[in-house]
């Protein structure tokens, strides 16, 4: 007879001060929480909260991500938080919009998009 693990009871941490990794693609929008040192606490995306197709794109999904973790981070003790945003999506300003709304303390913006120095090599000329 097989028996089933306990499994163990998610403890409270008190974390005072974490960062907020957003990464919004047109598809989709993926938010990791980690503390300070790079461990991750929370994740969370659009397609996880059960949205489908072109609607994982929109801000309104990632409003919706950002309000779940953000329970979360209160209930661990959050007060403080820096936001790393990436990506060109359209969900990126309202995950910052709904973690201040939640009485989060933002402190830190920062772009963290990749920047091509000189991009890929050209493909050959086109010969006739």
């Amino acid at each position: 007879m097989a028996y089933k693990k306990k499994s163990k009871k998610k403890q409270l941490k008190n974390i005072d001060a974490v960062v907020a990794h957003v990464r919004s693609t047109f598809n989709n929008t993926i938010v990791s929480i980690t503390n300070m040192e790079g461990d991750v606490l929370l994740r969370g995306s659009c397609g996880e909260l059960g949205f489908k197709g072109a609607r994982k794109g929109t801000p309104f999904a990632a409003t919706q991500v950002a309000g779940r973790l953000a329970k979360e981070m209160v209930n661990m003790g959050v007060r403080v938080m820096e936001v790393n945003l990436q990506g060109p999506g359209s969900g990126r300003d309202s995950v910052v919009r709904a973690f201040q709304s939640s009485g989060l303390n933002v402190s830190v913006l920062r772009d963290v998009t990749p920047l091509p120095h000189n991009g890929c090599r050209p493909p050959k000329k086109r010969r006739v």
